[in-house]
């Protein structure tokens, strides 16, 4: 089992990167902004489990198989890039309904969900976080290293997922208020699609 000094100084490293704005930040708030908190949580459920699947590779051995060959690593790159970016286009193509007073929401919670567990486990650079982040914290005299890997990684999406969930709460209710106003209702598709299209430019532009 791991040691409590190892599991205190491991948990107050979590507190800062997952309430610093990253990806799974930045797409939880522009989903939720858009959509609607409902929406913004399936996102933020989606990525934790995205980063469970990234656990169970690296428990497996799987995402290092994966980073040492270039040749996997850019293909799932440049899916997840292009992934991004045609979530992305099709955000800013889409035409908003402006009717009524908050307009309807284009997405699910479901496809939302669905959408966020795909591009996080397509996202090589998870991967690599886990791979090297998670082995500094396991020590072989505390126990299995693969319980150990295993409590180190649930921890990070159970930290994470509070995360998104409170942006998405927060984003929500800020979304509610603008799409009252159609002018900004009209360009709020433009924004979240940007935001897809920023981060696929920038998961397809980083090295290993």
């Amino acid at each position: 089992m791991i040691d409590q000094t190892t599991l205190l100084t491991y948990l107050a490293i979590l507190l800062g990167f997952v309430f610093i704005p990253g990806p799974a930040v930045l797409l939880t708030l522009a989903r939720a902004s858009s959509s609607g908190t409902r929406v913004g949580m399936a996102t933020g459920l989606g990525i934790a489990i995205g980063d469970v699947i990234h656990t169970a590779m690296v428990v497996l051995g799987l995402s290092a198989i994966i980073l040492a060959s270039a040749f996997l690593f850019s293909l799932i790159k440049y899916a997840g890039a292009a992934y991004l970016i045609y979530l992305g286009i099709r955000a800013i193509l889409e035409r908003p309904h402006v009717a009524g007073l908050e307009g309807a929401p284009r997405i699910t919670a479901r496809q939302a969900m669905r959408q966020a567990v795909l591009a996080e486990v397509l996202n090589p650079k998870s991967a690599m976080f886990f791979l090297a982040f998670l082995p500094q914290f396991v020590k072989p005299e505390n126990g299995a290293v693969a319980l150990q890997l295993t409590i180190l990684g649930l921890l990070f999406v159970a930290m994470g997922l509070v995360s998104t969930m409170v942006v998405a709460a927060c984003a929500g209710g800020v979304g509610r208020f603008l799409r009252r106003n159609p002018t900004i209702l009209r360009w709020q598709g433009k924004f979240t699609g940007a935001i897809y299209c920023a981060l696929g430019v920038r998961l397809a532009l980083q090295e290993r």
